[in-house]
């Protein structure tokens, strides 16, 4: 094994977060297996705070500050990849509205 921390960073993390054999992360090219972790942190972060309402967060943030800026994270990428998947509209100004208009 080579002393670069691809151990630390990759194959640990793959065996342990996706249960990957020993086997599976040698025959496995590298950047897939980032591209696996990239996926499955993104994964754990939008859905880090799934089943929890906004109240509930305010109430965690008074003890913890931090929860705060995790959820406005988690909210910012869940919303990023719904436009992405064509799932929401990305909002636009009052602007863009008039320019519409106008255009027409």
């Amino acid at each position: 094994m080579r002393t670069s921390p691809d151990a630390v960073y990759v194959i640990i993390p793959c065996m342990k977060e996706l249960g990957m054999s020993w086997s599976e992360v040698k025959t496995t090219p590298r950047d897939e297996l980032v591209g696996l972790l990239t996926a499955h942190s993104n994964y754990s972060l939008i859905h880090a705070f799934d089943g929890y309402s906004s109240s509930e967060i305010n109430e965690m943030a008074k003890n913890n500050p931090s929860v705060r800026s995790d959820y406005s994270r988690s909210i910012a990428m869940k919303e990023r990849y719904e436009r992405r998947a064509g799932k929401k509209q990305e909002h636009k100004g009052f602007g863009a509205f008039v320019a519409e208009k106008e255009r027409l």
